[in-house]
């Protein structure tokens, strides 16, 4: 059921291939049917990304903006799905972290799940925070100065992290409750 309790809002959800698939399509659905504009935003010239589900590769999602394009005063808050491959992928590259930075600094909502936290970390944005992740990431986060929490979701300020796809209707509803304050 559609509502319009975003409408006006714009979201950014960074991501490239590999891509945990319902991370990125149910948060992406369940804010638009709130009512925000979804943008998909990868590196490169890719003009769709796939994503990856139970080991194996799953469908794919049309890439909306370039990287390189995206701009953050255009957006009120970023989205970052999990998966391994995807993270991994992004935290090095300094365009993304450049633009989870620029997010952050704005004190726009940065909301990250599963292996998200990973490009977080990156970034420069976990430290004296409260989040969780994936299990797996907990140490990485705290050797960040992360506090690692194990609940579904955790916010503190701007940042919202969640743990896995079981977690997501909880996470997007994080989101879209801080996007309608």
């Amino acid at each position: 059921m559609a509502s319009s309790k975003l409408n006006g809002r714009a979201v950014a959800v960074l991501a490239t291939d590999g891509f945990e698939y319902s991370e990125l399509t149910e948060p992406k659905r369940l804010l638009e049917e709130a009512g925000a504009e979804v943008t998909v935003v990868a590196p490169g010239d890719a003009r769709e990304i796939r994503g990856w589900k139970g080991g194996d590769w799953a469908g794919s999602v049309p890439v909306d903006m370039k990287l390189e394009e995206a701009d953050p005063s255009d957006f009120d808050a970023l989205v970052l799905p999990g998966g391994v491959i995807n993270p991994d992928k992004l935290r090095t590259q300094p365009a993304a972290l450049d633009l989870v930075r620029a997010f952050a600094a704005s004190g726009k909502t940065v909301a990250a799940i599963c292996h998200g936290p990973w490009t977080l970390i990156n970034a420069g944005q976990v430290e004296g925070r409260k989040l969780t992740s994936w299990p797996s990431l907990r140490q990485d986060l705290e050797n960040a100065g992360a506090q690692w929490e194990d609940r579904e979701v955790v916010r503190d300020g701007n940042l919202i992290t969640s743990r896995k796809p079981d977690d997501i209707p909880a996470f997007a509803n994080a989101v879209i409750e801080a996007l309608a304050a």
